[in-house]
């Protein structure tokens, strides 16, 4: 009889819990230091319900590679669309309307730094140039809520060799985009715009590392990180940066955006462990979106056959938080 032995990553799970932490903003403003974070005051929902079709949409569905199906309940698409942070367009977890007045189209991406030649390339060109496919992944945030879901999009390292980076470079650099008149939480002076976030080049290379262009068959909505967000599922979601526009190589290591709001919180790993707690909560457990079950945490989010061995013999790092 044969018997199938399921990787790490195959087991059963679900999606939810409320996010991260919140800046107060009066401390902040008054201390100038980083620390916890409290809720800034949410903004009024605005903006189009129904946006026109993204460019890209003949695009989608693709086709689903088998290596990266979870045997486990898919989230429901609506708690994966309705329930999401992002912090260019508010503090709260409703930004739903008001991120539809982010404009996609036209969407260049800029690649620069330690590359043989830097660029610009608009986002249907680049798209061109990737091999599209659909991952169902694990998301788990900080905050402890989970979900599983299909992105659409092509591997990272895809784009690293678009790049030609420099024998020298280690790291890759990451930023969301910078129009205050598309997103309101962009004129919080307190949060160190533009959204930053970095990777080694191993990590950058890792398998697992994904850049989302789609969700559940379609072009990934706005409030989910459209027209390209990073999907890093053996990270915790703070890792997972929205509406990229460049990409840059460098061989200093990159000071990310929650690292600089609170050092002691955040810091630039952020790979999934159960027994390391948040600095305010256990981290043992989390909560499924769209339910109240709440199912063990694994380490590196399940997927540690994966991308264990990127952090095998590095020492004095707080490869946790």
């Amino acid at each position: 009889m044969l018997i199938k032995k399921k990787p790490g990553w195959e087991i059963p799970e679900s999606a939810v819990t409320p996010e991260l932490v919140y800046a107060d903003r009066r401390r902040f403003i008054q201390t100038a230091a980083v620390g916890s974070l409290l809720a800034a005051a949410p903004f009024p929902v605005w903006g189009k319900e129904n946006t026109p079709e993204a460019p890209s949409a003949h695009r989608y569905p693709v086709e689903r590679n088998p290596k990266y199906t979870v045997e486990r309940e898919m989230t429901a698409q609506k708690a994966a669309e309705t329930y999401n942070n992002f912090y260019e367009f508010g503090s709260h977890k409703e930004i739903s309307k008001a991120a539809q007045e982010l404009k996609i189209d036209p969407w260049t991406v800029t690649i620069d730094g330690m590359v043989e030649k830097p660029f610009q390339i608009g986002i249907d060109e680049l798209l061109d140039k990737m091999p599209l496919e659909e991952r169902v992944y694990r998301h788990r945030c900080v905050e402890a809520w989970a979900m599983t879901v299909p992105w659409s999009g092509f591997p990272l390292r895809s784009l690293v060799d678009l790049a030609k980076p420099m024998s020298g470079a280690k790291y890759l650099q990451m930023q969301t985009f910078g129009e205050k008149g598309m997103a309101p939480g962009l004129r919080q002076f307190w949060y160190p715009w533009p959204y930053t976030e970095g990777l080694t080049m191993a990590e950058a290379r890792n398998d697992l590392a994904f850049i989302a262009t789609g969700l559940y068959g379609k072009p990934i909505p706005k409030q989910n990180g459209a027209p390209l967000r990073l999907a890093v599922p053996w990270k915790y979601g703070f890792k997972s940066l929205k509406s990229i526009v460049r990409f840059t190589f460098t061989d200093k290591r990159p000071v990310t955006f929650w690292e600089k709001i609170g050092p002691k919180e955040y810091g630039f790993w952020a790979n999934v462990n159960p027994d390391v707690k948040h600095p305010r909560w256990s981290q043992a457990t989390e909560r499924l979106l769209g339910s109240e079950e709440r199912v063990p945490t694994r380490i590196y989010n399940g997927y540690e056959e994966f991308v264990a061995d990127i952090y095998t013999g590095i020492k004095g790092q707080k490869l946790f938080m």
